[in-house]
């Protein structure tokens, strides 16, 4: 009963959303003044995802990759002063991708995401780093009829380029400039929420894993209406809501307004499996970049070692420009560090000098166009890549 009244509430103040809150990526970059082409793209093991296309000059293709529980959604839902409206507005062709599972990729060739949950939700962010990204790079490449292009990620979506240029070395030579924006790889040191969240998970999985849940925060379910109905609440709704993003991203109440709330519940929290928060709180736990454990006799049938084995960050050889935050409750500090000395190829390292600035302020910051947007235009507008620190 408590489920229905949660929903049926949360429906109705969907309708009462801002406008932004109810459009799609497309709708969103029509609305703002751009052409925007939809992409379906197929993956090796038959996922498809939706990439989208701000159209631009070919010559200069970015692709912009999300973190977990996102989509797309995120670097646009800002309007003007969004990174996605702000690349475009200075001429690049802009694809946005989505990684399996999400809103915008939940179809796959064979399977079905309703009457197939546990193997298509079967899946971390392994399998979004050596499937999701090649097919969505080797499209963008193919379209644009390029040899290279610049990226830039944020949060998980650093992560899952990691792995790529790890597992796939070849896929270094695609990317001329990758720009991680609060850079997650190693969690050593997240802050006391997320380390007590990450402590209690092994407590928790069993359950889910008895349960049958694999999938969580999809865009239909009770969590996500609930949220909905926090932040579209007048009043009371904006300090709750608030209170739960920053609690685990950092407070700065300054870069996220009361009016612009209500719009990111409209997009965000996106669905996650499961297993991919797993995969994250092993990295976690163990304090190893390292493949998704299956247990010894899993690991041994697939990896030949009891334990899972490292990614080998030494094979990241594509430039990597890493911008991280003091008040970042997720991308510590100290893990970015650990991060920049395993990379061979960091060619740009800056603390954002704001000491408020947190995890979310990258893509839903108010103040993103003066205090990061001048370094990422710096940084893609250089045209050697070696150690350009001097330039800032």
């Amino acid at each position: 009963m408590i489920v229905i009244i949660i929903q049926s509430a949360a429906t109705s103040f969907r309708d009462r959303l801002p406008e932004d809150g109810k459009l799609n990526f497309t709708q969103l970059a029509n609305k703002y003044g751009h052409e925007c082409v939809e992409h379906d793209v197929v993956t090796e093991d038959g996922y498809i995802l939706k990439l989208f296309n701000i159209v631009g000059n070919k010559s200069r293709p970015i692709f912009l990759q999300h973190g977990f529980m996102d989509s797309s959604d995120t670097f646009i839902i800002r309007g003007n002063t969004s990174l996605a409206i702000a690349l475009a507005e200075e001429g690049y062709d802009v694809w946005a991708g989505n990684t399996r599972g999400n809103e915008y990729a939940r179809g796959h060739l064979t399977l079905n995401p309703e009457t197939d949950k546990k193997a298509f939700f079967n899946y971390s962010q392994h399998e979004m780093a050596v499937y999701d990204l090649p097919a969505m790079i080797d499209y963008v490449l193919h379209e644009t009829r390029q040899t290279q292009l610049k990226a830039i990620g944020h949060s998980q979506g650093t992560m899952i380029f990691y792995i790529l240029a790890a597992e796939k070395p070849e896929y270094n030579d695609k990317i001329k400039l990758f720009i991680s924006l609060a850079p997650i790889c190693y969690l050593h040191h997240t802050k006391p929420l997320t380390s007590t969240a990450i402590k209690l998970w092994p407590l928790v999985e069993p359950f889910f894993k008895e349960l049958g849940i694999v999938e969580a925060f999809s865009r239909n379910s009770t969590a996500v209406a609930l949220f909905e109905f926090i932040c579209t609440t007048k009043d009371i709704g904006y300090p709750l809501c608030i209170t739960i993003m920053f609690s685990f991203a950092g407070f700065d109440r300054k870069e996220l307004e009361r009016k612009f709330v209500p719009v990111i519940s409209g997009h965000f929290p996106n669905t996650a499996s499961t297993k991919n928060g797993d995969h994250l709180v092993q990295i976690a736990l163990k304090k190893r970049f390292s493949k998704y454990d299956y247990g010894e006799e899993g690991n041994v049938l697939l990896y030949g070692t009891s334990e899972p084995p490292n990614y080998d960050l030494k094979n990241v050889r594509m430039p990597v420009a890493l911008i991280s935050a003091r008040n970042d409750k997720l991308s510590a500090l100290k893990d970015v560090a650990i991060l920049r000395d395993a990379l061979p190829n960091v060619v740009y390292d800056h603390v954002m000098e704001r000491r408020k600035y947190n995890h979310i302020d990258y893509v839903w910051g108010k103040n993103a166009p003066q205090q990061l947007y001048p370094m990422v235009f710096k940084l893609l507008n250089t045209t050697s890549y070696h150690r350009i620190s001097k330039l800032f």
